[in-house]
């Protein structure tokens, strides 16, 4: 028999009245999906700079151009590479660029006939861990600052071959804080992203223009985008991140106007890891 009493319709109302309740505090989370991730100051997203090998150029030009324009990046280096720059790095690690690790040997596929001798394909767990560790602690004793960002070499996270491969992403989150790939195709949502596998898109070769809607679509979303480069100068050669373009992303990202939060990438992660 049914009851057609008030409880049951009181009943449902106390379930719409919660219901809404707990919708209204959703909305009030921050929420990277709907551009509304809390970046600091109010910015819209956040920017990071980063650049891969510890090339030459980037202390000779990179650095004291980011300096003029109060700009800090991040450099994924090998020691042997510090080494050839070594006052350099230095400045440049006290000035308050974040120096990350990119290995010791670099290793990348045997596909690649420069890297045969040192495949990842030929890799083992075991083996990166020496790798990253080693790294970490050479560049540590070389510049007294200990990395807790890896960019994964050529942006490959394997070892091994057929049913023997492996991921070494979890060796990544073990050691380090955040690790970034290469040649990804989009920013990383901050509610959301692995810090072990954070995306990076390529800035070498490009003009500012076409860097401009990556940064925009980014803020759209309240994301946080990385960009990833090599060496740092002018001209058409390969793997190079135009001087001309870092200097108009610096005096954009400079503008309030533009709500761009550019800061390292561990700087960036940490907030995120705090944050989210």
């Amino acid at each position: 028999m049914i009851n057609n009493s008030r409880p049951f319709p009181l009943a449902i109302g106390l379930v719409l009245v919660l219901a809404t309740a707990g919708i209204a505090q959703y909305e009030k989370k921050p929420s990277s999906k709907t551009g509304h991730f809390l970046w600091p100051e109010g910015k819209r997203m956040a920017l990071s700079l980063s650049f891969d090998d510890g090339r030459v150029s980037q202390v000779d030009v990179g650095i004291p151009l980011l300096d003029r324009y109060g700009v800090k990046a991040t450099f994924f280096v090998h020691p042997s590479a510090v080494e050839k720059r070594l006052d350099g790095w230095k400045r440049a690690a006290a000035s308050g660029h974040e120096i990350g690790n990119h290995s010791l040997s670099h290793p990348c596929t045997g596909n690649f006939t420069w890297s045969r001798s040192n495949a990842l394909e030929e890799q083992t767990l075991d083996g990166m861990r020496r790798e990253l560790t080693e790294a970490n602690r050479q560049i540590e004793a070389l510049l007294g600052t200990r990395p807790i960002a890896f960019a994964y070499p050529c942006g490959q996270t394997f070892v091994g071959r057929g049913r023997e491969v492996k991921s070494y992403v979890p060796l990544v989150a073990e050691i380090f804080q955040v690790g970034r790939r290469w040649m990804d195709e989009g920013p990383n949502d901050p509610a959301f992203c692995d810090m072990a596998q954070v995306m990076g898109m390529p800035a070498d070769n490009h003009e500012f223009a076409e860097i401009r809607p990556l940064i925009e679509n980014a803020a759209k979303d309240g994301f946080w985008l990385v960009l990833a480069g090599h060496d740092i100068g002018r001209g058409d050669t390969p793997q190079t991140t135009q001087t001309t373009m870092l200097q108009a992303l610096c005096r954009y990202a400079g503008d309030p106007a533009n709500g761009v939060w550019l800061e390292t990438v561990g700087t960036v992660s940490s907030y995120i890891l705090k944050h989210r």
